[in-house]
């Protein structure tokens, strides 16, 4: 896939002080990436350097191999944004917004128009007034405006603030099928953890400032590596001791034991707890979750730089 936003060692300095610390990471086209970190870690300030709204104090960024700093006009004619919220004016309906939007975009005919609205499924309610709509129409209505210059990048920062959790699935089922039907980058931005899993297909780290980690949302595991599997069993005490007696590795679960094994191993295991007379009601792997892996990434970056 091509690299559509690329940042080379980016670093902004306000007052002395490195708000953004040489960071570097690509998108690319038919992706959708996740912006992750908490609150103040520097997600908003890297999304508007992006856009230009402020300047960079080092490095370089380039959309569709255009540079920000030396080419903006070229490079942000690829872009389509929400930076915090979508502005719209809500005396008017949806369809005079995206009218408005139009006139600062050449060529954008009607037929235009009428395919982004489709596209954002505001069809039945595009000639209401946006005072009537909901948190979620007027999120896809700010994607739509942004949408009307055919980008190659959209850039949506927290897009689920504020949304209860039917919004909060709409506009996630939403960008995931923008992707795949248009081959558009998507940067997302947020710290919710479990959104950022189940929306993105990878995620960057940011904490402090600084890229911690680029991470895959679905890990790659071999059948031939060891993994963690959790088992539901009648007697948890006496299976740790069974197991750990045979040299596997076995500890409490919060419902049941969590065992580290092969998974040419689980068989051999489940015949020597039912041998005891142990019971197993349920066996199945464990995975980390993004939260998992997020916590333990981050707490090592603060041991890191401590040592």
């Amino acid at each position: 896939m091509t690299a559509v936003v690329e940042l080379h060692n980016v670093t902004k300095t306000i007052r002395n002080r490195k708000i953004i610390d040489d960071l570097s990471f690509e998108v690319k086209e038919g992706e959708v990436f996740g912006f992750l970190g908490p609150n103040g870690a520097g997600k908003t300030t890297t999304i508007r350097m992006i856009v230009g709204l402020i300047g960079m104090t080092e490095g370089e960024i380039k959309i569709c191999g255009k540079s920000v700093g030396k080419d903006y006009e070229s490079a942000i004619s690829h872009v389509g944004a929400i930076v915090e919220n979508p502005e719209l004016y809500k005396f008017l309906s949806g369809y005079q917004n995206l009218k408005q939007a139009a006139r600062a975009n050449k060529g954008v005919t009607k037929e235009k128009i009428d395919e982004v609205v489709e596209l954002v499924g505001l069809t039945e309610r595009i000639h209401d007034k946006v005072k009537t709509y909901s948190l979620g129409m007027r999120q896809r209505l700010g994607i739509a405006q942004s949408l009307l210059h055919d980008p190659k990048i959209l850039i949506l920062d927290e897009p689920t603030n504020g949304l209860d959790p039917a919004g909060i699935r709409e506009i996630r089922d939403y960008l995931r099928d923008l992707a795949s039907k248009k081959n558009l980058a998507i940067i997302v931005s947020s710290h919710l953890l479990a959104e950022m899993e189940m929306m993105c297909d990878r995620i960057a780290i940011i904490q402090k400032g600084r890229l911690i980690n680029v991470q895959n949302v679905v890990t790659d595991e071999t059948d031939s590596d060891k993994k963690q599997y959790f088992c539901d069993v009648n007697k948890r005490n006496e299976a740790i001791k069974i197991l750990t007696r045979s040299g596997i590795q076995a500890v409490k679960h919060e419902k049941g034991i969590q065992v580290l094994l092969e998974s040419c191993e689980v068989p051999d295991m489940l015949r020597l707890l039912l041998d005891h007379d142990v019971l197993v009601f349920e066996i199945s792997p464990l995975k980390k979750s993004l939260e998992d892996r997020f916590l333990e990434i981050t707490n090592k970056s603060e041991v890191a730089a401590f040592v």
